[in-house]
């Protein structure tokens, strides 16, 4: 069995997926001429050639744009019954989904709208496959913390649908304690809380992410080597570190994939798993991660089940639904 097929039989989870970061080139043209929206782009594969980035911001230029073309109610259900048919494929049984309600109510798209969709899709997988999802709500950090705490006022009638927040956008010069209210009140409310840090930020945003906001798992996390002490921490805590291979290679992050720190940090029992990030835009979903990381880094099959094992105990399920998964993992790996 080649290494893409052991993979794909591996019950695994995708915990740090962007639903925005989804739209494929056909969709975002199919989308643009339902809703009328001229894009700056001339055809699909005028747009492939702009998904060539120099850093997170440049990414974040085309994303915003990208993500315009999103209107209404059945366009956000099928974005996101795109990407759960995909991840099912790819043998992802849970997904915890982001997504960016700013980037929609400043266009004046309000909540029902987006999560009507979602939810939807949602539901409509679950019975299609089987497949468990959940969304987490993450607040723009290119925008003020004040931003963050209407945008909770904002979510208040609807946060049902959601099971947690989290932080994503530029990192750079924004550091996380700016939203420590938004996630206190989050919190309160009986919500998870992750957060994007040390991608781009130095280590000490992912301290902040964990001290400051209260974060039960830190998105990336690739800096913490820079430090260790923190990697001493996230080992001896068990704080889950959503790693992302195809989306640093893409953003410089790090100059090739057998630079990255994976298997360093793998190999240190930080708990670290794999996911796919922006996959329309960074060339790969969770399954091409997985099979770029195993090749850059010569991981073993255990390696692999490893992180498969790691990325269902990272998951907010109950104890239950992860035995169940974890289970059904053993059984894999034992062949």
């Amino acid at each position: 069995m080649d290494t893409a097929s052991f993979v794909r039989s591996l019950p695994k989870a995708e915990l740090h997926l962007h639903i925005e970061g989804t739209l494929e080139p056909e969709m975002m043209f199919e989308l643009a001429a339902r809703n009328g929206i001229d894009l700056p782009f001339a055809d699909i594969d005028e747009v492939r050639s702009a998904y060539e980035f120099s850093d997170l911001q440049s990414f974040l230029d085309i994303y915003y744009q990208g993500a315009a073309v999103l209107v209404t109610e059945p366009d956000f259900y099928d974005v996101m019954y795109a990407y759960l048919e995909r991840a099912v494929a790819d043998g992802v049984r849970r997904a915890e989904v982001f997504f960016d309600p700013q980037t929609h109510t400043e266009r004046g798209i309000g909540f029902a709208v987006f999560l009507g969709g979602f939810t939807r899709a949602i539901e409509a997988a679950r019975n299609q496959w089987g497949i468990s999802a959940a969304l987490i709500m993450c607040f723009l950090r290119h925008l003020p913390g004040s931003a963050a705490v209407t945008t909770w006022e904002e979510a208040m009638p609807f946060i049902d649908q959601v099971i947690g927040v989290g932080l994503d956008s530029g990192e750079v010069g924004n550091p996380p304690e700016q939203f420590a209210e938004a996630y206190r009140l989050a919190r309160e409310a009986g919500l998870h809380a992750v957060a994007h840090a040390g991608e781009e930020g130095p280590p000490a945003y992912i301290i902040e992410a964990l001290d400051a906001l209260g974060a039960e798992r830190i998105d990336h996390g690739v800096r913490c080597t820079d430090d260790p002490a923190l990697v001493e921490r996230l080992s001896a805590e068990r704080i889950p570190l959503t790693m992302c291979p195809l989306s640093n290679l893409k953003l410089r992050v790090v100059d090739q994939l057998t630079d990255h720190n994976l298997k360093e940090l793998l190999d240190r029992d930080v708990l670290v798993t794999v996911n796919s990030d922006d996959p329309a835009y960074f060339g790969g979903y969770v399954l091409d991660n997985y099979v770029a990381i195993a090749e850059a880094l010569s991981l073993s099959r255990d390696d692999l089940v490893t992180l498969a094992g790691n990325s269902i105990r990272a998951a907010f399920l109950n104890d239950e639904e992860k035995a169940v998964l974890l289970g059904e993992l053993e059984a894999v790996a034992r062949g």
